[in-house]
């Protein structure tokens, strides 16, 4: 399954350009045609979405090019809406998701008529809870509906280890890949399809979009409909969705992944430590206080080895580790 479609529908002529170009990918599996026209929005001064008539444009996509069509819905009087307009898929954003109670208040509008949609798309809470994620996936199959996993991050981090927990628990729903908000960034879509190919995810949830650079929202995520071409074409031999639940990818390349997101942290953390170590350095330097503070590092040290006797860490590799950001640490602020 391809979920792919611009961040937000700007315009119905802007839809149907991005329509048409998308409806020339690959249909080697079901493509949907997405499209935000409610936008919950951080700022109440950036734009919130075009509102009600983009479904009407929405139903124009469908109609003229044959695509199944789907929306983001975060309140009941939106479902109802887009219900009654015919959209297909519905999605529930992450900070729809982060809110168990309106997961259960979407639900239940849900109910008062399932057959009016083939499947719910339920993104992971903005917070890494795989619980919560299973949550509202138990919640959302009681409509009876096939429900979708869109494995979307936190916060521009993958988050691998929530993705892998979900499908450990729940290997019969379909997990997606939403490659956009994981990254935050155009030129790591790519490769992050390429981990999701590599992983066996069962599709992808992409933002596309014609002049990314003047799009009214998520402008540096969004992917021209040339370059989504390229990704189709260099994963278009892969064995994506074409394995069942029972044959995943095995637990040595998910464990790879979250080891290197994990070091991905940990080299962001040190540099962090070193900006703080150039500040200090240059308060030092300004108050005449000499670089070098011993007692100072011994009680770094010393709280550091009674913390590593709690995590099982040796106490010769935490001295040689915290040795070396101290030196660095005053290199930097040398």
């Amino acid at each position: 399954m391809n979920i792919l479609g611009p961040c937000a529908a700007e315009s119905e002529e802007q839809l149907l350009r991005i329509a048409q170009r998308i409806s020339r990918v690959s249909r080697a599996y079901l493509t949907i045609f997405r499209a935000g026209i409610w936008k919950p929005r951080t700022s109440p001064d950036t734009f919130q979405g075009v509102g009600d008539v983009g479904l009407t444009w929405l139903q124009r996509v469908k109609r003229e090019y044959g695509l199944p069509v789907a929306t983001e819905v975060a309140t009941p009087e939106q479902v109802r809406k887009a219900l009654e307009a015919g959209m297909d898929y519905l999605w529930l954003g992450a900070r729809t998701s982060a809110n168990p109670i309106l997961v259960q208040t979407l639900t239940d509008a849900i109910k008062e008529h399932p057959q009016a949609l083939k499947g719910i798309l339920v993104k992971n809470p903005v917070n890494e809870d795989a619980a919560l994620w299973i949550g509202n996936i138990r919640r959302l199959q009681t409509t009876g509906l096939p429900i979708f996993a869109v494995h979307r991050g936190c916060n521009h981090r993958p988050c691998w280890a929530m993705a892998y927990q979900l499908r450990q628990e729940m290997p019969e729903v379909p997990l997606l890949l939403d490659p956009s908000h994981m990254s935050g960034d155009a030129a790591r879509v790519s490769g992050l399809c390429r981990i999701a190919a590599e992983l066996q995810y069962d599709g992808l949830m992409v933002e596309v979009h014609d002049n990314p650079q003047e799009a009214l929202s998520d402008a540096k995520q969004q992917i021209t409909p040339a370059e989504l071409e390229q990704i189709q074409q260099q994963i278009s031999d892969s064995e994506t969705i074409q394995h069942p639940a029972a044959q995943r990818s095995n637990d040595l390349l998910w464990l790879r992944h979250m080891m290197d997101e994990v070091d991905d942290a940990l080299w962001e953390t040190i540099a962090k430590r070193m900006e703080v170590s150039r500040r200090i350095g240059a308060y030092k330097k300004a108050n005449g206080i000499e670089v070098v503070q011993p007692d100072r590092f011994e009680q770094i040290l010393t709280r550091r080895l009674a913390w590593a006797q709690n995590k099982s860490l040796t106490a010769g590799t935490v001295r040689q580790i915290m040795e070396a950001l101290h030196a660095e640490s005053i290199r930097v602020q040398q």
